[in-house]
């Protein structure tokens, strides 16, 4: 049996003299040398009769040089206000793309949903509202307590009804909203307003005016004498925690006139 024989590895080989490569080499290199030493020459020459000249191109380069560097740092600059706004403009789309962070609750559902209120909270919150905001939470406490076909009404040509629904026992009930300070009561006009259009006009079963502020004895007198529900800022803060009844079931009961306090009428 014969050994296999083993090929020596090009590594180990021997470069052989290439004689055209290296004479190729050498003209190559001389070529070079008589080119630069002909340009020195040229460069020499132009120096001894054209100095003006050679300044005027030394400074022409110099300039082209710095032009090109000033150049290149304004393309720099440039990239990077790119990258900048490219990346302000990801940021933006991530904050429009991101969830929305729920709005707080409006004043007018905590004073119309928030049980644990005590009597100041819920008069400091309906203080807050604008008359608009007030006739909202009326009619959020009305859907609240199992109203239906709620809707606010109010506003001009409104002929006194803010808020109508249609309460759980199948009564409809016209609610007028006064959003009056702590010195503005309402007064005997206001009730005579309100009881020239709640029944005959709006057909209310059970006609309620509600105030943030409370009633003149004058006012409350005629509300008694047609029948109008008065809630005051008491009866108000009661109804709103569940303390006290809702204006038509006090209606039922043969409450009419409210329980505030009222005082002689200016």
């Amino acid at each position: 049996m014969t050994a296999p024989a083993f090929r020596k590895s090009p590594a180990n080989r021997r470069h052989r003299f290439d004689l055209r490569s290296t004479t190729l080499f050498f003209v190559f290199l001389a070529v070079v040398v008589i080119a630069l030493g002909f340009a020195a020459r040229t460069v020499a020459d132009a120096v001894e009769r054209r100095p003006a000249w050679v300044c005027v191109l030394v400074v022409v380069g110099v300039a082209s040089l710095v032009g090109l560097r000033r150049r290149l740092h304004v393309t720099r600059a440039a990239r990077r206000a790119a990258a900048a706004l490219d990346e302000a403009a990801r940021e933006a789309a991530d904050e429009l793309q991101a969830p929305a962070i729920p709005p707080q609750r409006p004043v007018t559902e905590v004073a119309a949903d928030d049980d644990d209120l005590t009597p100041e909270e819920s008069a400091a919150s309906y203080d807050d509202l604008t008359p608009e905001e007030f006739e909202e939470a009326i009619a959020a406490l009305c859907e609240r307590d199992g109203c239906s076909a709620v809707d606010v009404v109010g506003g001009a040509g409104d002929l006194g009804a803010d808020v109508v629904a249609v309460t759980p026992d199948g009564r409809r009930i016209v609610i007028q909203c006064k959003h009056y300070g702590d010195s503005h009561r309402v007064g005997s006009q206001d009730l005579q307003r309100f009881g020239g259009t709640c029944f005959t006009v709006h057909e209310a079963d059970v006609a309620v005016l509600v105030t943030t502020s409370d009633f003149t004895t004058p006012a409350l007198e005629y509300a008694g004498r047609c029948g109008i529900v008065c809630v005051d800022r008491d009866l108000l803060e009661a109804w709103t925690d569940g303390t006290g009844p809702q204006p038509w079931g006090a209606a039922l009961g043969g409450w009419a006139a409210g329980r505030g306090t009222a005082g002689a009428e200016a």
